[in-house]
């Protein structure tokens, strides 16, 4: 059975940590008779130096016939001062305006190996498993009106947060029901204290969690959140939020698990799948073979699991993720030089990846 991708690279080390995600996904798929095709598309700040726009209506037809979108990174000094519908960011929230791809998943798993490589203490952090449901296509990434303008001899901007009921339920409803295949626990965050759009969010929370009983429902304020995350991690088990809440608290997780680099993403709707690295585009460390490509393997296996239907695929590459942090390699992003570590580069962490997949030697 042959399986179509499109793999939108993209800027700085997303080529990179792309190429290493597509030769894991590969391995990964073939014990299971799934060959991975991939369509690669210019897509960013590399979209607009040859087509001239970030992504083209050809490249946004052709994610949503295939429906699996591999992403790399996009962004990045060199495209900063265009007009904001042609710098590469513009290219990202387009894809998924038009994948309608409005449930972001973020795992935020803390791989004993690497409990020492974050900047809290082990004890704060070890054993945390977070799972972040951001909503993706609203909020105020997306609401209108927003403009900026001169008036009586000053320039204001307007940016609009704007949600509805509707938009709130059917992201809680992803975040229920991810919480009944985990540990029943949902944590709501929000600004309700100051914001009316968030005293809509949390009662329209509060209808969809009527609907699971069993599933313990709790709100917590975004400035309460960021600090809980640092104080006890583990306390959380599902965070539901929106659009600008869920992009910066999944970044702060991030560092729990001692890089950026470690943490993927799904982004799901409309039987379409969105699959990207956390992290950003890292221009400084382009081109010199130093970026964790780990990320972006751990999105390969969401898109096995949730757009493939590979289950059993997607957990081979779990496994073999841990396993290589087992054995001691590390890149730069995660090398601390403790004694039974190793520092390697990109494209050798996907070598070794695939050897373990390959030998189906995981060690726990």
């Amino acid at each position: 059975m042959k399986k179509t991708i499109i793999t939108l690279p993209g800027d700085g080390i997303g080529p990179e940590v792309t190429d290493v995600a597509v030769n894991v996904l590969k391995a990964a798929c073939l014990p299971f008779d799934v060959e991975i095709e991939t369509i690669e598309r210019n897509f960013g700040g590399s979209g607009y130096d040859i087509d001239g726009v970030p992504v083209t209506k050809e490249t946004l037809e052709l994610c949503k016939k295939h429906k699996s979108v591999l992403l790399g990174a996009v962004g990045g000094p060199k495209w900063e001062n265009l007009s904001s519908e042609l710098r590469p960011e513009a290219a990202l929230l387009a894809l998924r305006r038009e994948l309608g791809v409005y449930a972001n998943l973020r795992p935020i798993r803390v791989h004993s190996a690497l409990a020492g490589a974050s900047a809290l203490k082990e004890e704060i952090i070890s054993g945390t498993d977070i799972l972040i449901v951001r909503e993706l296509t609203g909020g105020i990434y997306f609401g209108e009106p927003r403009f900026t303008v001169e008036e009586n001899g000053d320039t204001f901007s307007v940016d609009t947060m704007k949600y509805s009921r509707n938009e709130v339920r059917r992201i809680a409803r992803k975040a229920f029901e991810a919480a009944m295949l985990r540990s029943k626990k949902v944590c709501s965050v929000d600004k309700a204290n100051v914001l009316e759009s968030s005293r809509l969010w949390r009662n329209s929370v509060e209808e969809i969690g009527a609907e699971f009983p069993e599933v313990e429902l709790t709100h917590m304020l975004v400035d309460n959140c960021a600090m809980q995350l640092i104080r006890n991690p583990k306390q959380f088990d599902v965070i539901l939020t929106g659009n600008l809440f869920g992009d910066i608290i999944s970044d702060e997780a991030a560092m729990l698990t001692g890089s950026i680099g470690m943490l993927p993403s799904a982004s799901l709707g409309n039987g379409n799948g969105l699959y990207e690295p956390v992290h950003g585009s890292a221009p400084d460390i382009a081109g010199t073979g130093a970026a964790n490509p780990l990320a972006a393997v751990a999105s390969a296996a969401l898109l096995c699991r949730y757009s493939l239907q590979l289950k059993e695929a997607s957990e081979d590459i779990e496994r073999a993720v841990q396993a290589v942090l087992n054995q001691g390699y590390r890149t730069e992003d995660i090398f601390r030089g403790r004694s039974g570590t190793k520092l390697v580069g990109t494209h050798e962490m996907g070598d070794k990846l695939i050897r373990n997949l390959k030998a189906h030697t995981y060690a726990d």
